[in-house]
């Protein structure tokens, strides 16, 4: 054996390599595409306006209330209770009751008294709430469907223990806090319980799991043949609605994003995503001891950490509005498909093998980098182009995305260099991975600082140069420390322990509001950098429990892989969550773009397009707001601003239009509103001051009101 672990890890074990020979991952990726592209899907129609947030609310309804329980109607008729593994129910059920526990505590300790209980509460169903049905189904039916199609049928188990045990205690802290703010007192809490009690009663998910048990016996497993089609027909319509609803819920949820709910995301999206997985798992490997079947065993444990990493139900959202975790359902979602991807892949490897866990390892690692790579080419470059770089915090944030870069880098080379007999060359290849890797693990840390200085002091206090030292510095000195101490290690399954030390183990240029408006555009980003520092926060959590996870273990297992596979993604795939939040520039890329679509669409520009070639909709809304609204909506919301040293100009703010349309009642909501001045800017009703942006809810963008020409 020429692994480093010993030889429990080298053993040939039977029953695994059935497993991994049984088990197919072919169908996984198509899985993950279906679900993630459908979420796409909704999440760009909600961008667009194409279906509203009112509009959205009805399907949202149309899920919940008729197609779901329809679903587990029928999965609770058709349910064979000989095959389950009680066992395994126990343990989701223990490992849900613990995170629900550790995080209602928690919360309880350090939130503040007015919503002490209404958080705990409703951080707590987050935690545990998994997207069971829309999500987690079409990805255990592709991995387990030829193998071991019984599991199916335990997602259909498992959810009542969160619909109907632990949600009621999540609303009855909400309840509980609504009776302590009331002041009064006037209600009891026993009649505080029992309207809790009512209110689950009357859930019709929950209604319609409790009508399916009964109807389990009445019917004997069989649903009878004058209602089969009916309860298909709204069965079968859940899976493509909700996933698109869950993508309409997350438009603006991003936005919403704030520095006090970090802290909370974080703590939430570790408990969601890391606690409750290795909770499932080790519950399973205590109480299944009944099971004599070491393939079994080891398939039921595998399925409990997969279970565990299923992001939070799109549900939670509507509970938790007031609360603006919502952003981290958007988190928890995108987060978990390369957990997924990567643990359902794991399990396809032969367990024994170390030197195809090498490869495999190594494989994962250089793919990553080389489509990481070209994401941080395109965002380092719309950083320069659109002169970002010049300033705070994106200054430091561009020093990131080169740590990133280099990063990506040295694992390609790496790749090639660790397959030859040059220690020469392995050794420069670790100084530059190492260094670029550790500045990544710092960088984070210096922008969350940079932003606290920024907003309290208006400036850094002392030279942006010193963040550059310690940037780069730290991670160097740190690598020169540990090749001058260390020495090469062998039969590493991870570049990281390479070399090291052995252990236990308007057309006037002069304009004021153009002035205002540039201003207001050159903002600091805090948002999309608080998210950066949020996401690669978790990163970071991953991988210091790789380290510790080795240093204290003997036998690292088959948990441990599984960790080293997803630290390589958080890794070397930094690229994408860098493009993502700043690869898409607006006014550099985004608003170009959709300017040329849309002359290229229309073949002219759409202030020369006449008004006879616009859609009908348009030349209604158009009609309707000059002839009945325009008049009033100038007396209310347009005023006169300073354009220049001596002249003045009528205009008014696109949010001011947007309220001011709600109030009127000619749109619903903030969607409605949106479209509707994108229409009245269409039919030139009104223009933006430079003729330069689409309408949009900003306080940034100043429109003028035009005369129509019809």
């Amino acid at each position: 054996c020429h692994s480093k672990y010993p030889c429990k890890l080298c053993e040939e074990d039977p029953d695994s390599t059935a497993l991994s020979s049984s088990m197919s991952i072919d169908k996984l990726f198509p899985a993950l595409l279906e679900c993630f592209g459908i979420i796409l899907c909704g999440y760009i129609a909600g961008r667009t306006n194409i279906i509203t947030s009112t509009q959205a609310k009805g399907l949202g309804n149309f899920v919940s209330k008729f197609a779901l329980p329809a679903l587990l109607f029928k999965n609770m008729v058709l349910l064979d209770f000989g095959n389950v593994i009680w066992p395994f129910l126990w343990s989701i059920l223990i490992a849900k009751v613990s995170v629900f526990v550790i995080v209602c505590v928690l919360t309880l300790i350090v939130a503040s008294p007015e919503s002490r209980y209404s958080k705990a509460g409703l951080f707590s169903i987050f935690a545990t709430q998994s997207n069971d049905f829309a999500l987690g189904y079409p990805i255990v039916e592709a991995l387990y469907q030829s193998t071991y199609p019984e599991y199916l049928q335990y997602i259909y188990l498992v959810a009542p223990v969160s619909l109907m045990l632990l949600n009621p205690i999540g609303f009855a802290f909400c309840e509980i806090q609504k009776w302590k703010n009331q002041g009064n007192n006037q209600q009891s809490k026993l009649r505080i319980m029992g309207l809790v009690f009512l209110q689950v009663l009357k859930n019709p998910i929950v209604f319609m799991v409790v009508i399916g048990i009964i109807a389990h016996f009445v019917l004997h497993q069989t649903i009878p043949a004058f209602m089969a089609e009916f309860v298909d027909g709204l069965a079968n319509s859940f899976g493509g609605a909700a996933l698109f609803y869950l993508g309409l819920s997350m438009v603006g949820q991003l936005g919403k994003l704030t520095r006090s709910t970090v802290v909370t995301l974080i703590l939430l999206i570790t408990a969601k995503l890391l606690l409750m997985p290795l909770i499932c798992k080790d519950m399973v490997d205590l109480l299944d001891n009944s099971n004599t079947s070491a393939l079994n065993h080891s398939s039921l444990s595998n399925y409990a950490f997969l279970y565990g990493v299923f992001p939070t139900a799109p549900s939670v959202a509507i509970y938790a509005v007031y609360y603006n975790v919502t952003s981290g359902m958007v988190i928890s979602t995108f987060l978990s498909a390369p957990i997924m991807y990567v643990s359902a892949w794991l399990l396809t490897i032969p367990w024994m093998d170390p030197q195809l866990l090498m490869n495999s390892l190594q494989n994962v690692s250089f793919n990553i980098s080389i489509v990481s790579l070209v994401a941080l080419v395109w965002t380092i470059a719309v950083m320069f182009l659109s002169k970002k770089v010049k300033r705070l915090p994106h200054m430091f944030t561009v020093n990131l995305f080169l740590a990133q870069f280099l990063t990506c880098i040295g694992m390609i080379v790496w790749n090639f260099v660790v397959k030859k007999d040059n220690f020469i060359g392995q050794v420069l290849t670790f100084t530059l991975l190492c260094t670029s890797l550790y500045s990544t693990y710092v960088w984070p840390g210096l922008i969350a600082l940079s932003l606290v200085l920024l907003k309290r002091f208006e400036d850094l206090k002392v030279s942006p140069g010193v963040f550059v030292i310690a940037g780069w510095g730290v991670p160097a000195l740190v690598t020169a420390v540990l090749l001058i101490s260390g020495g090469k290690m062998s039969d590493t399954i991870d570049s990281s322990f390479f070399y090291g030390k052995p252990q236990n183990r308007c057309e006037s240029t002069d304009c004021l509001l153009v002035q205002v408006e540039l201003q207001q555009v050159a903002d600091r980003q805090v948002a999309r950098h608080l998210l950066l520092c949020l996401l690669l926060t978790v990163s970071l959590l991953a991988n210091l429990s790789s380290c510790l996870w080795l240093l204290f273990n003997r036998v690292p297992g088959r948990l441990y892989l599984e960790l080293q596979f997803f630290c390589a993604v958080v890794n070397y795939g930094q690229g994408f969550l860098s493009f993502a939040l700043f690869g898409l520039d607006k006014h550099l890329i985004i608003l170009p773009f959709k300017k040329r679509l849309y002359s290229l669409w229309y073949g002219k520009k759409r202030e020369e397009q006449p008004q006879t070639d616009l859609p009908e909709e348009i030349r209604m809304t158009c009609t309707q707001f000059t002839k009945y609204h325009k008049d009033q909506c100038c007396h209310d919301i347009v005023k006169k601003r300073r354009c220049g040293k001596r002249t003045m100009v009528d205009c008014f703010l696109g949010c001011e239009l947007v309220e001011w349309l709600q109030q009127v009642g000619l749109a619903q909501d903030l969607g409605e509103a949106v479209l509707y001045g994108t229409r009245l800017q269409q039919g030139g009703v009104l223009q933006h001051i430079k003729r330069e942006y689409d309408f949009q809810d900003s306080r940034k963008w100043h429109f003028s009101p035009e005369k129509l020409h019809l």
